[in-house]
């Protein structure tokens, strides 16, 4: 009877550490400063993606599941709003309360991408193999990509960005969007009017700005030509991941 008790126990350790073997590992996949870090919880560098502040005691999930990291220069030193791309580079996950809770950013929504389009016969939302960097600084994102069209072509690179970090008093309308590109383009009615896009939740270059109404938004007012330098930098430029972590 003894011998059966202590074979039990061997095979319960046993049962406990396959379960154990088989919890997705954790890794930091990049660091802000010496307080602030994400962590990629996940086989394979995909997975479920958190956010810390030691300083401030957050720690609140960013992306459920199937998160992968963004693979071109990432300078984040914004601290209040944090902006988080991922590897197709199609939406931001943001955050305007230093890491408390988020939302998603995005490009310009699917009826208005579509007018800009024509107007500039370029694809409205980058993509991974056009992106050059994206840096985060002073509140505002600033997204880097080559020219579409012809990448060879000495053309100038586009900057998608976000607005001024507050919300501006004409948000509270609901008149639509005007697409200034010619007699034949109708307003766009966004639904709701300006007010899903509070300040840091849409990205737009100044050129697609100046096609539509938003120009005169007070908090999309003295767009910078190019992206902020930053220096003295304390945390990674580049998120890094372990495919073998785990394993």
């Amino acid at each position: 009877m003894k011998g059966l008790k202590v074979l039990g126990g061997l095979l319960m350790t046993l049962v406990v550490g396959a379960a154990q073997a088989k919890e997705p590992p954790a890794q930091v996949v990049y660091r802000f400063d010496d307080h602030r870090y994400l962590e990629l919880k996940g086989w394979d560098c995909v997975g479920a993606l958190w956010y810390t502040d030691t300083q401030k005691t957050i720690h609140t999930e960013v992306v459920k599941q199937f998160y992968q990291i963004f693979t071109q220069p990432f300078i984040h030193p914004s601290e209040k709003y944090i902006a988080i791309p991922g590897l197709n580079v199609s939406e931001f996950v943001v955050s305007k309360d230093y890491g408390k809770t988020w939302q998603i950013a995005v490009f310009a929504p699917e009826n208005l991408e579509w007018r800009l389009k024509q107007w500039s016969n370029q694809p409205v939302h980058p993509d991974r193999e056009n992106t050059i960097s994206f840096t985060v600084v002073n509140q505002r994102g600033y997204l880097l990509t080559r020219p579409y069209n012809n990448p060879r072509e000495k053309q100038k690179k586009w900057i998608f960005m976000s607005s001024q970090p507050f919300d501006a008093p004409e948000m509270n309308t609901d008149k639509p969007i005007n697409i200034d590109v010619g007699p034949d383009y109708k307003p766009v009615a966004m639904p709701g009017g300006f007010r899903g896009w509070s300040w840091g939740t849409l990205y737009i270059t100044a050129d697609e700005l100046r096609q539509t109404s938003l120009r005169g938004q007070t908090n999309w007012q003295d767009l910078p030509d190019k992206v902020p330098e930053v220096k003295n930098y304390l945390g990674w430029e580049h998120m890094r991941c372990d495919m073998d972590a785990g394993k």
